[in-house]
């Protein structure tokens, strides 16, 4: 077995895991999560670089994922394999959030000829766990897609995410949130934050202007469970052309405020 690196022993002796804590796991899903849309293929020096791990360990990782399945391999360049999805799959499949939600967007999106998604809070990122677009309009920008990930302080499911929650656990978030500008138009001011989140959960719903992307507006609204524990954020984005902040609050926020109260008795 490899010797760890000095600091990777001490990262594992603070670990409250321990000894128990696995570094082959730990470093796989790492390797992972390198790709994305921007990064589809890099090879063995690129994401040694990326996850900072020596360049041996990073090809044992990578061709381990190689033979499961999981990743393919084409000259000099690594990518994911269409196989990945199993393990997105087995989240989605278990989580009746997701279940429930996905024919909602796609019923909404037609409907209302917009694209629909639904997010959860992980970290300081909104999670899309369900989406859907309208077949005749294009995909825009990088808003799309089920594992999108949007910091949550700029965005509308993150707006509303983060208004539900309670005010300790927003004042938590604030204090640990380093945050940096999305567009030239993303409010990074703590307190213009504080204030907005505020304003959102005793409104009920997040409009948030081009401050995720230039040229898109998203109006979201937060799902709540039976109980009445908020659980996800439901939301329509657009273009900025295709309808002004108050046309949206006017043609779409009852029709997700609509949806949302008819969920209640499904979300147990």
């Amino acid at each position: 077995m490899a010797k760890l690196r000095e600091r990777d022993a001490a990262t594992r002796a603070q670990n409250a895991v321990g000894r128990d804590f696995s570094e082959a796991l730990a470093r796989g899903l790492k390797v992972i999560s390198v790709f994305n849309a921007t990064r589809p293929a890099l090879s063995l020096a690129d994401i040694a670089r990326i996850v900072d791990l020596p360049r041996a360990t990073v090809r044992r990782t990578l061709l381990t994922l190689v033979h499961l399945g999981y990743m393919s391999e084409n000259g000099r360049l690594f990518s994911l394999r269409p196989t990945i999805l199993q393990l997105a799959s087995a989240y989605l499949g278990a989580d009746p959030v997701a279940m429930i939600l996905q024919p909602i967007c796609e019923e909404l999106a037609a409907r209302l000829e917009v694209t629909c998604s639904v997010a959860i809070l992980d970290g300081h990122d909104a999670v899309m766990v369900a989406y859907a677009s309208p077949r005749k309009v294009q995909a825009y920008g990088m808003l799309e897609g089920i594992g999108l990930r949007l910091p949550a302080f700029c965005s509308a499911v993150g707006g509303v995410l983060l208004a539900s929650q309670p005010e300790p656990a927003r004042e938590e978030f604030l204090k640990n949130l380093e945050p940096e500008k999305v567009t030239t138009l993303t409010v990074t001011d703590k307190a213009t934050l504080r204030a907005r989140w505020k304003a959102i959960h005793d409104e009920g719903y997040a409009l948030i202007d081009q401050e995720a992307e230039i040229g898109y507006r998203a109006l979201a609204v937060p799902v709540f469970r039976h109980d009445g524990r908020p659980v996800a954020a439901l939301n329509v984005g657009m273009r900025i052309e295709q309808a002004t902040p108050e046309q949206m609050k006017q043609q779409y926020l009852p029709c997700l405020r609509e949806v949302t109260d008819s969920l209640r008795t499904q979300l147990l």
